[in-house]
């Protein structure tokens, strides 16, 4: 079982241990990667169980470095560098990707049609107050759960000029498939949690605490709520709408995230190809130009040690970042 924690810390396995390894590490190509695996081990707190897992852990990461060296002498716009994914699996990586639309019932929701005259040339909605910290949803896919909470959040400040921070895990634990079509950690909808939001109240992060898995039963208590919404307004997919949606709040997204060039993110602007399907909710807060290439600035849920303290800027025509925008309302 692989386990991880934010904070640093010495591995179980000494440079000895690690050396009794033999015939693992023959050339010297192998040997700086052993010493880079050692780096980062020992950077991101690793910690494996037995020597099988040891090597088995050095095969995924030899694999993430082989992209990160390849990617980044390669004239991209964007950098990319080890974090706590570099050891897994795909089948493990996956597990964070929970934006589901299979089985789900359209909305028919017509997208609303924004004013695109008078727009700023950038917002960055962190610097009006409107934004919470970054969150780590862990190894389950309520990424759905943050990039909604993330925009009522936001919704409800510019209502009120308060910032709370609303719970992740009662949309994981209440808003069910049966009558919402979201499934917990097994992925969900961002306007089905607003719909959920419609009629429940969402209550505070403190009052219902995230546990990175699907509770038994749901705990909702609707005295201790605040964050009940009007209703919401899905966006049509162009980068001009959703920055005009920017203008007005941050705003829920979903983008395919299973490629390295997402996961591995570091600094700069994304503009090699990233597909377009659809797999993982997260958060626009703004918009902006690096270098010549536009932007979306958007807020991940896969912690502060992630990419840019937590953010990456997706180029406006990469990941599918303008296919699915869709914002809640008071």
């Amino acid at each position: 079982m692989l386990k991880t924690t934010s904070k640093k810390k010495k591995t179980a396995f000494s440079l000895a241990a690690l050396a009794s390894l033999g015939s693992a590490f023959k050339s010297e190509e192998v040997t700086l990667e052993k010493q880079a695996f050692m780096q980062y081990v020992t950077e991101w707190g690793k910690s494996y169980g037995t020597k099988e897992e040891f090597a088995f852990r050095f095969e995924e990461f030899k694999k993430t470095n082989d992209f990160i060296l390849a990617h980044n002498t390669a004239g991209n716009t964007s950098t990319v560098g080890h974090n706590h994914l570099s050891d897994y699996t795909k089948d493990e990586r996956k597990k964070m990707l929970g934006y589901k639309t299979e089985g789900v019932p359209p909305t028919n929701k017509v997208p609303k049609i924004l004013d695109e005259t008078n727009l700023l040339s950038s917002v960055d909605w962190r610097d009006r107050g409107a934004v919470t910290p970054v969150k780590n949803q862990g190894q389950c896919g309520s990424c759905w759960a943050f990039s909604t909470t993330g925009s009522i959040e936001g919704a409800y400040f510019i209502s009120t000029n308060y910032l709370l921070y609303f719970s992740e895990q009662q949309l994981v634990d209440c808003a069910t498939w049966s009558k919402w079509y979201c499934k917990g950690c097994e992925g969900g909808l961002m306007d089905y949690g607003f719909i959920y939001a419609e009629s429940n109240s969402l209550m505070m992060e403190s009052a219902y605490p995230y546990t990175a898995k699907d509770g038994k039963t749901c705990k909702y208590d609707g005295t201790k709520g605040f964050g009940k919404v009007a209703s919401y307004e899905d966006v049509s997919p162009t980068a001009a709408q959703l920055r005009a949606a920017l203008n007005k709040q941050p705003v829920s997204i979903a983008i395919e995230a299973d490629d390295n060039v997402f996961q591995q993110y570091k600094t700069g602007v994304i503009t090699a190809d990233c597909g377009n399907q659809l797999d993982h909710g997260v958060l626009a807060v703004g918009y902006g130009t690096e270098d010549g290439h536009d932007y979306f600035l958007v807020k991940n849920s896969w912690g502060a040690a992630w990419g840019d303290s937590g953010y990456v800027k997706i180029g406006s025509d990469q990941c599918g970042v303008t296919m699915k925008p869709s914002y809640p309302t008071y």
